[in-house]
Formats: C-alpha cells, sequence, structure tokens
C-alpha cells in the first residue's frame, strides 16, 4: 500500500482539518512519535520472560497492573467514536501509526534511544497526586551504558551481557526480524502455547515452566500483556511493527474499549484493555494516535516469599517524545 493511498483510508470519515488543527499536527509531527518507559521501578534487566505470565504478570516488580477508569472524553467526537468497536479503533490506530512513523530514522548499533514520558499518579487512598517528567538515553543494541530515569530517579544501567535476554527484544536488529502480519505477530505475542501446548505455565521470578493448563483465554490474555509490553521499555519499532501489533490486539477476543478516557497530559482518548488484565493502551479519541498506557499499581513488599501490597494508586504514562540520538545527554 503506498502512502497516499493510507492517508486516504485514515482520513476517510475524519472531518476536514481546521487551519488550527492542521498548524498543532505541523508541530506535533516534528516532535517525534513516542514511547517510553516502564510500570512500577522495574528495572530494564528485570523484563525478562516473566513479561508473559498470565494473572501472575501483574506483580512483575512490585507494579500490579490494572486498568482504571477515568472520567474525560466526550465532545463532538462521542458519536463518532462510540460506534466504533475495540477492534475498529486498533485497526484505524494501525493506520495512523503507519501514517505517523514514516519518517522515523532506523538507529545505528552505536546510538541512543531517547525517551521522554510524562507521568501523573493518584493515590486511591487520599487522593494525592504526584507527576513526574522522565527522560532516558537506551543504547540501540545494549552494548553501551545507557541512563534512565524512573519516577525522577536516575538510574545508569550497564550494557547488558551477552547471555541477557530481553523479551520482547528491544535490540533494533532483532526486532526487524518480527513478522508485521498481524496474524502471524499474533502467534508470536501467543508464544508456544499457539502451537497447542496448554501445559506450560511460566511464573514470575522464575525461568522455569511449571506444569498446569491453559485455557485460552490464558494464552490470550498472554498475548495482550507481550504485546503491551512493547510500549513500557524504550524502543524504535521497525516499520510496520507498532501498526501490526495493534492489528493484532484487533484479533483478540475479549477485549473491551472505554470511550472516556485521559492521559497523563488530559488529552481526551479511548482506552483498549484485555478483561484478565488492568492495563490498558490510550489512544487519542479525534485522530487515534497512540497516547500511552492506563494501569493501577500498588507499592509491593516481599514477605515470606509473597508480593504484599500497600498504597494503591492510578496512573497513566504520556509517552511525549521518542526519537534517535548519538550520546546520553542529546535531545533529538
Amino acid at each position: 500500500m503506498d502512502d497516499l493511498t493510507v492517508v486516504r483510508e485514515f482520513e476517510a470519515d475524519v472531518a476536514p482539518l481546521t487551519d488550527e488543527a492542521r498548524g498543532a499536527a505541523r508541530v506535533r509531527l516534528r516532535r517525534a512519535i513516542i514511547q517510553e518507559g516502564r510500570p512500577g521501578a522495574l528495572s530494564r534487566r528485570l523484563m525478562l520472560r516473566a513479561a508473559v505470565v498470565g494473572t501472575a504478570t501483574a506483580a512483575v516488580a512490585g507494579g500490579v497492573v490494572v486498568a482504571g477508569r477515568h472520567e474525560g472524553g466526550g465532545g463532538a467526537d462521542a458519536p463518532r467514536m462510540a460506534a466504533l468497536s475495540a477492534a475498529e479503533l486498533l485497526q484505524k490506530a494501525a493506520v495512523r501509526s503507519r501514517v505517523v512513523g514514516a519518517g522515523m530514522p532506523i538507529p545505528r548499533d552505536d546510538q541512543y534511544v531517547y525517551t521522554k514520558t510524562y507521568i501523573t499518579r493518584t493515590y486511591v487512598k487520599d487522593g494525592k497526586r504526584r507527576t513526574w517528567t522522565d527522560e532516558s538515553w537506551m543504547s540501540v543494541d545494549g552494548s553501551k551504558p545507557s541512563r534512565r530515569q524512573e519516577y525522577g530517579k536516575v538510574h545508569h544501567d550497564p550494557p547488558l551481557g551477552k547471555h541477557e535476554v530481553m523479551w520482547p527484544p528491544t535490540e533494533y536488529a532483532e526486532l526487524a526480524q518480527w513478522p508485521t502480519d498481524p496474524d502471524k505477530l499474533l502467534d508470536r505475542l501467543r508464544g508456544a502455547w499457539s502451537a497447542g501446548d496448554k501445559s506450560a505455565r511460566w511464573t514470575v521470578g522464575s525461568d522455569k515452566a511449571h506444569s498446569a493448563p491453559l485455557s485460552q483465554e490464558d494464552i490470550d490474555s498472554m498475548a495482550f500483556a507481550n504485546a503491551v509490553q512493547f510500549f513500557v521499555v524504550p524502543r524504535i519499532m521497525p516499520p510496520g511493527l507498532e501498526a501490526a501489533t495493534f492489528e493484532a490486539v484487533a484479533r483478540i477476543p475479549r477485549i473491551r474499549i472505554d470511550r472516556e478516557a485521559v492521559d497523563g497530559l488530559g488529552r481526551k482518548g479511548v482506552a483498549v484493555s484485555y478483561p484478565k488484565y488492568d492495563f490498558a493502551f490510550i489512544f487519542d479519541a479525534t485522530d487515534y494516535t497512540y497516547l500511552g498506557l492506563r494501569q493501577k499499581g500498588s507499592t509491593a513488599d516481599l514477605v515470606d516469599g509473597k508480593f504484599k501490597y500497600r498504597d494503591w494508586y492510578h496512573e497513566t504514562r504520556a509517552r511525549q517524545e521518542l526519537g534517535v540520538v548519538d550520546r546520553i545527554g542529546q535531545r533529538p
């Protein structure tokens, strides 16, 4: 499909832009599309295979991830948005991703992925609100030291070891090997279980599989969780992979839509989540651009081998900027 066809398809049911909107769009396109951070205080080195766990994924590294409901949305676009299903929204988000991501540079292995993320957290108990603007510089191939910021705290990460595994991978060369056909990608996100092996189940904090029957819903929930992982750890997606991710998620049964979502920057959006988990993608309610993630979490303490949770909060993570730079401290 050529670029003009993509644009025509995307704009087919969208009202003509005003001059003000076109100006805002130009500014937006000058800023690189983004992707970012991660929930909780999760080290880059800990975002491993545990990300695919079924219900236990919510406990990874002290961040229980759930989808809270937020007020907002509506307005002139509500009737058109109300007519869309979650799958239809994701298809439009995929078209939008191809349009906006067309100018994203292909990074070299010696460069860094720069991300800027705005985080808003509201505590359930007392309504206290905190915000952070985090910036990170992550080595493209993991061979160089990285600097990442999480909730205002700066971490200096050494290079990844030769045998360390990131899943999904962050290295561009590895991601370039992933399929951009949504059906094949969904099989990859579902993992070995898509081939009919439903006897093994991964457990958080373990590199071994434990025998336990898996339902199709378990497998689908793992696929959704794996798709989310593409957006919690900073990475540059090869052409078409982000769009294919949205299209793959659109094929997962039981995904649901929340038409009254707001991201951390106050932008009106619509959220897509899976019933088994309480985290969600947030998309712009007007042009379907991916805005960020929404979650509910808590502080976790490991007591006698079990997580105990306290200080529950609602959190939104709005991606503000993503780009490729040559050194730590440089901005696009």
